[in-house]
């Protein structure tokens, strides 16, 4: 490779991966919610939450391209880990809680990843959806802990900062929600701008061309997979103080499928997908149970059916097709005007 090649190859990453304009949309959107919405401001943080848990899964599947099926099963691990430490332990600050909630979510990934890894296809997705079983009924019969089929109550979180008390109002959850948000934001973007990142993406493309030039392919898939496990964990234990309730459904497949719907539903390996399909998604839950409270999930399926089919990168790819020919229609009508002159 000559050097102009290679410059121009490292400019374009440069471009590629410098902050633009549009990336403070969602984050002007966030602030706009907050004071013009403080009706829907629990109703948010949850949304926040959720967009957390989604970004784990598309750096599992959409960067990495590893499919599984019991991507809860980290969730809900790092849910437990900080209601326990809340009720049993008595440590509510929130943010030790969201760090043990971290810790546990990826040393469950990485003990996982060990004997997930090692198999592909089918088999991984059976392995993954064991897994998560396993660990649901391991949280159901450790009733003594968790609170069993009736959950794990009584948490009580101390104020954030020393100062700022949960209210019922919402506005101290939703702040601190969307703070975690933005840290998670700024790591997954910064990581995935790195070798690693980008060994990871090539990885998925190509595995065994990345191994013929060196790449530790296991290795890496166990990093990257401890990494989206780790922040699952910390989504589980963000949504485990904001309802101050830890459930066995935070451990089972019905939430790891909504999880991959939402992921569809945005656009899967797109940084952004996760901020349109989660509110997507809640907004057409509400719409749809609204009018059809027994079959919206059928509705809710043909969204998704069509969406799949006929509108490939999800909503964000929707958009970002329909902002390609709005940029191209200029510049083709400039360049016909000038061949006619």
């Amino acid at each position: 490779m000559n050097s102009s090649l290679k410059a121009s190859i490292i400019d374009a990453h440069q471009r590629r991966d410098r902050l633009h304009p549009y990336e403070v949309l969602p984050w002007l959107t966030a602030a706009l919610i907050f004071f013009l919405f403080p009706q829907f401001l629990n109703l948010g943080a949850h949304v926040l939450v959720t967009i957390i848990f989604v970004l784990s899964m598309d750096l599992l599947i959409g960067y990495a391209g590893i499919v599984t099926l019991g991507h809860a099963a980290f969730y809900g691990a790092g849910a437990y880990a900080a209601g326990i430490l809340c009720v049993s332990a008595g440590i509510n600050e929130p943010f030790t809680g969201l760090a043990v909630g971290t810790i546990v979510g990826g040393v469950v990934g990485i003990l996982s990843g060990l004997m997930i890894l090692r198999t592909r296809g089918l088999a991984l997705l059976i392995l993954s959806l064991a897994l998560l079983l396993l660990l649901q009924e391991a949280a159901n019969q450790a009733s003594a802990w968790t609170g069993g089929a009736d959950g794990l109550s009584g948490m009580s979180m101390a104020p954030l900062f020393g100062k700022y008390r949960f209210g019922l109002d919402g506005k101290v959850i939703y702040l601190y929600s969307l703070g975690v948000l933005f840290v998670c934001w700024l790591f997954l973007r910064m990581l995935l701008a790195t070798p690693f990142g980008r060994s990871v993406v090539g990885i998925r493309e190509n595995a065994v061309r990345m191994a013929a030039i060196g790449a530790n392919v296991r290795r890496r898939e166990l990093a990257i997979f401890t990494i989206a496990a780790a922040m699952a964990g910390l989504a589980g234990a963000l949504a485990a103080q904001i309802d101050q309730f830890v459930s066995l459904n935070m451990l089972s497949f019905e939430l790891s499928g909504m999880v991959l719907v939402i992921l569809a539903l945005g656009g899967v390996s797109r940084l952004y997908g996760a901020f349109l399909g989660t509110p997507v998604f809640f907004i057409a839950q509400d719409y749809l149970s609204k009018d059809n409270p027994v079959y919206w999930n059928f509705w809710l399926g043909l969204l998704l059916v069509a969406i799949v089919l006929f509108a490939r990168g999800g909503v964000l790819g929707i958009l970002a097709r329909g902002f390609g020919r709005m940029r191209l229609q200029p510049a083709a009508s400039s360049a016909l005007s000038q061949a006619r002159s």
